[in-house]
């Protein structure tokens, strides 16, 4: 496939494995009409500006699944279907490592996109970003997802929107995030030019001065609420915020504060669907490919896909709340912080060999505690979730 104007690509990989088996419940349906949303989202002449600034698509999953289904659709918005084309990345987790392609040319037609899409590399939790440029230049430093190791764990991120309190250049003093204490060291410190890095940096040197020791989920679900609100408080009325946040191979947050650009009456947010037993039938929009899941997902898989726009024609996509931070673990969303003791139970909460942490049952004990008037701990069987 021939691309112009391609630039190096940065391949930050920790681990080598391909899948390469064929799905037999895949097909093309070169018989049907290419679905489009609406001419409003489908804009071939690069001059036009995108209603939608960047997308994103995130995946988290009960059992080693490889998103190429996902990604195929999504992959067609960045220069084919939508004019996202300053950029894509993605970024997966295999163990406590992740395996990151980023390039700055568009992803419907990059080589390397074209390599993640023929290669199902399986993982429990991935995220990709495809990239409209609003603020920072089109090139590799600017493309989402970003990624910093804190507390011994990789920490992932990518966003969607306007964030006018990290509106600034490298030169400007990030925000300080979280109040008492006081402010504390800037370990964390953009490298390219977006809002969104900065943003990134501010909310784990916020997470740093806070906690000496590692929270358990719900506490950190609680804690990362509280920072994003503090962030659209800044400017509600200016602000759209939809991200993803990865905190290990895991456990996937994701916020939603949608909202539309100036003289557009286009929806930014995010919106997500569970596939689960008894799987079925899937047709992607952007392009004339389904997949018939019954034929491919065994009784114990489940995969949660969260992305800005559905994906899919034939399923059932749920739009987060304004303001709502989800926890998904397993492919399940946990609304609530107190919801996330399934999780930390289950021994997915945050793990690290190099950070202090509490005595794990202590530390649960005081958290069920503080929580304990919200919901029973007897309660956490993960079921209605």
């Amino acid at each position: 496939m021939k691309a112009t104007g391609i630039c190096f690509a940065l391949f930050h990989i920790q681990a080598i494995q391909c899948f390469t088996s064929s799905p037999a419940g895949c097909r093309h349906r070169h018989s049907r009409t290419r679905h489009t949303y609406s001419s409003s989202l489908i804009l071939r002449d690069e001059t036009k500006i995108t209603e939608l600034k960047c997308q994103l698509l995130g995946m988290n999953c009960a059992t080693p699944t490889d998103f190429t289904f996902s990604w195929t659709g999504f992959s067609k918005r960045g220069g084919e279907t939508d004019v996202h084309c300053h950029g894509w990345g993605i970024i997966f987790y295999e163990g406590r490592g992740i395996r990151a392609f980023h390039d700055s040319s568009p992803a419907s037609s990059s080589p390397i996109a074209e390599l993640v899409s023929r290669y199902p590399m399986r993982t429990l939790n991935m995220m990709a970003h495809i990239r409209y440029a609003t603020q920072g230049e089109v090139c590799l430093e600017n493309v989402h997802p970003f990624h910093r190791e804190m507390w011994g764990i990789q920490w992932t991120f990518c966003h969607n929107g306007d964030v006018p309190l990290f509106k600034g250049t490298r030169d400007k003093k990030l925000p300080w995030l979280g109040s008492g204490g006081g402010e504390g060291e800037r370990i964390y410190n953009p490298v390219g030019d977006t809002d969104s890095e900065r943003m990134f940096c501010s909310i784990l040197n916020a997470l740093k001065v806070k906690f000496s020791t590692l929270p358990s989920l719900p506490v950190l679900h609680e804690y990362l609420r509280e920072l994003l609100q503090e962030i659209v408080d800044h400017d509600q009325d200016g602000t759209i915020l939809n991200c993803l946040l990865g905190c290990g191979q895991y456990i996937q947050f994701a916020y939603s504060w949608p909202g539309s650009r100036p003289g557009s009456n286009v929806w930014n947010g995010l919106h997500y669907v569970v596939r689960e037993p008894p799987f079925k039938r899937a047709v992607l929009c952007d392009c004339d490919y389904e997949v018939d899941f019954s034929q491919l997902a065994g009784d114990d898989s489940r995969v949660a896909v969260i992305t800005t726009k559905p994906l899919t024609l034939n399923e059932e996509w749920v739009e987060f709340e304004r303001g709502q931070l989800i926890l998904f673990d397993e492919g399940l969303p946990h609304l609530l912080p107190e919801d996330s003791l399934v999780s930390e139970l289950s021994g997915h909460g945050l793990c690290s060999s190099c950070h202090p942490s509490s005595h794990p049952v202590a530390r649960l004990e005081e958290d069920v505690r503080r929580f304990e008037n919200k919901r029973s701990l007897l309660t956490f069987t993960g079921d209605g979730i």
